[in-house]
């Protein structure tokens, strides 16, 4: 890759003065311009609540299956939220169309998820387990939800320094918090499946919503494309006491393609990861991984079209038409299940 992701220092903006939020903001747009990712040091959420959710995770993951399914996600793309068992979920990237889809689930990805947002939001409300399976679970998610809104809307205030747009500024068009924590689980698999494609942990995609924050475990195997080797992937490897931040398509279409939206997937870890022996049998194992990514989307009826500082009528245009950010995000949804 022609440019590594960079590492940004978020606690000058978060503790800083006029000079250092705005040499925040103009190293983010740097970052989103050139790579569409960016590592995030000193940025608010403690190591022992990103270690204790990891630890909620891997507790709720550990539970038997018929226990998970307490909690089910409804079918279909549209309720988003809930458990998901393996092989429910097919990432795609850009497929609508029956047979497309069809054909991209013959390859399954190997993972289940956990679904939660904000508390408040009716549109789609959590789907929770039982208080008496896992006693704690929900407290816990819900506060650390809070947390990561909180960091999603300061990241939002950067960005609207690096988009000149005016007070109130980009975190006021998310005000409802319509974000999605979700908790990933990768189950142990054998290398040979994932490097000959016989399935895949998540197939190459891009987000569809405005930024994501990933907190990973140390296991490895995310890789982002190369913004100028398209369909060569790098990896991007976990970063201790970090948050990895990427731009959705729908900031990116705000932008009017500024900033990218890179296309990413998890497959096989890096030669400098872990891979364990399969107890002297001669396979490759790639062991269990989990991750905790947090997706941020706008309010359901915010328009997004270029801002006026993205775009102008002198060989800049406009790319995309408007579109409503919940009707953006749907459409991407329902690709991803059977409805």
């Amino acid at each position: 890759m022609e440019r590594s992701i960079p590492i940004v220092d978020f606690g000058l903006f978060l503790n800083g003065g006029k000079e250092e939020r705005e040499q925040i903001a103009r190293e983010l747009d740097d970052a989103f311009r050139s790579v569409g990712f960016v590592y995030l040091r000193n940025h608010g959420v403690s190591r022992k609540m990103v270690g204790r959710c990891f630890e909620w995770s891997k507790a709720f993951f550990d539970l038997p299956l018929k226990t998970k399914m307490l909690a089910p996600h409804p079918p279909g793309g549209s309720h988003h939220r809930g458990y998901s068992a393996p092989g429910v979920e097919k990432v795609s990237q850009h497929k609508y169309g029956v047979e497309e889809i069809k054909k991209d689930r013959e390859i399954p990805d190997y993972k289940e998820s956990f679904e939660s947002g904000n508390v408040n939001d009716s549109a789609q409300p959590n789907i929770w387990l039982p208080e008496d399976e896992l006693p704690g679970f929900k407290e816990f998610m819900e506060t650390y939800f809070t947390e990561c809104a909180e960091l999603i809307h300061r990241i939002l205030d950067a960005l609207s320094i690096a988009l000149n747009v005016p007070e109130p500024g980009l975190s006021s068009t998310h005000s409802h918090s319509l974000f999605q924590l979700r908790l990933l689980h990768y189950p142990a698999i054998d290398a040979e499946q994932l490097s000959q494609n016989k399935r895949s942990r998540i197939n190459a995609h891009s987000d569809f919503g405005t930024l994501t924050l990933l907190f990973q475990d140390n296991v490895g195997g995310l890789e982002i494309e190369d913004p100028h080797q398209p369909g060569a992937f790098c990896p991007a490897e976990p970063i201790q006491d970090t948050v990895l931040v990427n731009i959705g398509d729908l900031m990116a279409r705000w932008s009017n393609d500024r900033w990218r939206s890179t296309v990413h997937r998890v497959g096989l870890p890096g030669e400098n990861r872990q891979v364990d022996g399969d107890r002297g049998l001669g396979r490759a194992v790639v062991p269990d991984r989990y991750s905790i990514p947090v997706f941020a989307t706008a309010n359901m009826d915010t328009v997004i079209d270029a801002l006026p500082s993205c775009w102008d009528e002198e060989g800049n245009l406009k790319k995309y038409e408007p579109v409503t950010a919940w009707g953006y995000v749907q459409m991407r949804m329902a690709a991803l299940y059977d409805s």
